[in-house]
């Protein structure tokens, strides 16, 4: 049975996030700002049960199924309301920024709507609605607070986004981003560096820096060379290990921002850069101010400077214009890109773009098209994959595991230049605890915050090196441990800031490597903006 929160009894909170990396970090904030306000993050069981007093959606307007997803879950809400009186439900995001009250109409048990300009008034309108008895909606039309100056509940130790910009000015015909996020705005290095900094202390160890343009960062401000300093200055941050940043627009991508990824060691050699359509006609139309052999040369001169770099990209399949010609020429460059995964779309019309007026390719063509398009960077993936058999990675141990992880007795990590590593545990020579990944389920008998903890046996946030063994389309096999072959640990202070969140959680006495940072009850770091000098 559902139980409801008392006077003594802070109420609890889940945040559900539909959409890209953005999303998930402005999750983080609402997350934080729930927090701050006294609330409680809800268990993964409460929240599977309908035992939660506030549920927050964070949505997508990017794609044609947004609003299905959206609504699928109201509906799948309406019933745990129905029985659980004094439950809140708000919609927050890109959807809510672009359908305002018709959410409410259309599922008049939500409680708060609010937009993507005005995140920080969501714990306001929860009250508001609780003490009006009525629904409130709320969307600005520009940026009232910038989202990183907002109380950020981190849900890794080891990892954290970090936005260096908001909005967007570019007019691609397909895109509502910019409708919806507004212009680009800039914050300065200083209070980005300082984040990071935070971050670090907290045990972090690697950090994505965020935008929807990266590359064009500090345009607002008149440096045209700010992402690549921005990118340098993340290379004299002691601790910080890792640097990746996305999205790239290809017209503004530079030979500076190269030469600070080749030239400043912590920055992967890894790129995901948007190229959306191999045909300059269709590049076109979309307003996509680059053509495809201006992609082509910024691949080969990233290429030249980190040979080993993997590169991904975004494609959309059947846009309005698109010819036969067309798509062969996509076909074309992504056989030449030799990107090491793709993200294809098929097309979807987004109201109030500029491409919404011109009539969609029939249903059929673009189907064939997209399976087309998957079968050949299929292909190429699994090539790729297989040149890495043999090389030694250092991989950074995650907290999410592979499908079969438990079966197989892996653990699952990120390579430096992000694929997907599923590496195995050597076979010890008896049967002892941590000896597979069977017990590594959390909690208070997790073998990995014994005090005695195997020296074998890695936590997420430290680092492990391994030999590839097998390669697949979307992930690498190194079971080198297994066969003699390079099988190393090397604990970090992200491990040790991992183990003790999840003692404090388990309620396993004190720890002495928190670095600093405010542990709540959920066991995830909860970080406001540090206030440091500019640089």
């Amino acid at each position: 049975m559902s139980t409801q929160a008392t006077p003594t009894q802070p109420r609890t909170y889940a945040v559900r996030t539909l959409g890209c990396q953005m999303n998930v970090h402005d999750s983080e904030h609402m997350a934080g700002l729930l927090e701050d306000a006294g609330y409680t993050k809800a268990s993964a069981a409460a929240e599977v049960d309908g035992d939660v007093d506030i549920v927050v959606i964070n949505t997508c307007a990017v794609r044609e199924n947004a609003a299905t997803r959206l609504y699928g879950n109201l509906g799948q809400l309406a019933s745990v309301k129905a029985r659980r009186p004094g439950m809140q439900i708000a919609v927050g995001g890109c959807l809510a920024q672009k359908d305002r009250g018709t959410i409410v109409e259309k599922a008049p048990w939500v409680d708060v709507v609010f937009g993507t300009h005005n995140l920080d008034a969501l714990p306001v309108l929860l009250e508001r609605a609780r003490h009006n008895e009525a629904a409130q909606v709320e969307i600005h039309e520009s940026l009232q607070v910038f989202p990183s100056t907002l109380p950020t509940r981190r849900e890794s130790v080891y990892a954290g986004w970090v936005s260096i910009s908001v909005g967007c000015n570019n007019t691609c015909t397909f895109c509502i981003v910019p409708h919806l996020r507004g212009r680009e705005r800039d914050r300065r290095p200083g209070e980005i560096l300082a984040e990071v900094e935070a971050l670090v202390a907290a045990g972090a160890v690697e950090v994505t820096l965020l935008g929807q343009n990266v590359n064009s960062y500090g345009v607002e401000f008149g440096d045209r060379a700010a992402f690549a300093k921005l990118l340098r200055a993340c290379g004299t941050i002691d601790g910080l290990e890792r640097v990746r940043f996305t999205s790239p627009h290809p017209a503004a991508f530079t030979d500076d921002v190269i030469a600070a990824m080749a030239e400043t060691p912590n920055v992967m050699p890894q790129l995901h850069m948007p190229l959306q359509s191999g045909s300059d006609a269709v590049l076109r139309a979309m307003r996509r101010s680059y053509r495809s052999e201006k992609f082509l040369g910024i691949l080969d001169r990233v290429r030249a400077a980190m040979p080993d770099a993997a590169i991904t990209t975004d494609l959309i399949v059947g846009f309005p214009t698109e010819t036969d010609a067309d798509f062969e020429e996509t076909l074309r460059v992504v056989e030449a890109s030799r990107f090491s995964s793709a993200f294809a779309f098929q097309y979807s019309t987004r109201p109030g773009t500029p491409a919404a007026d011109l009539p969609e390719l029939p249903k059929a063509v673009v189907q064939e098209r997209f399976e087309r398009l998957l079968a050949l960077q299929e292909r190429i993936s699994a090539q790729e994959s297989a040149r890495q058999v043999g090389r030694t990675l250092e991989v950074l141990v995650t907290e999410g595991s592979g499908r079969k992880d438990g079966e197989t007795h892996r653990l699952t990590g990120r390579a430096a230049d992000n694929r997907l590593v599923h590496f195995a545990l050597p076979a010890p020579e008896t049967p002892a605890p941590g000896a597979s990944t069977a017990g590594l389920t959390g909690g208070a008998d997790d073998p990995r915050l014994a005090a005695d903890l195997p020296a074998d046996l890695p936590r997420p946030g430290d680092m492990v090196r391994v030999d590839v063994t097998h390669g697949a389309p979307h992930h690498l096999i190194a079971d080198s441990a297994l066969t003699g072959g390079t099988f190393t640990v090397r604990r970090t202070r992200a491990g040790d800031a991992w183990a003790g969140r999840e003692r404090a959680a388990c309620g396993i006495g004190g720890d002495d490597h928190a670095h600093g940072a405010e542990q709540t009850a959920g066991g995830a770091v909860l970080l406001g903006m540090p206030s440091l000098a500019r640089r």
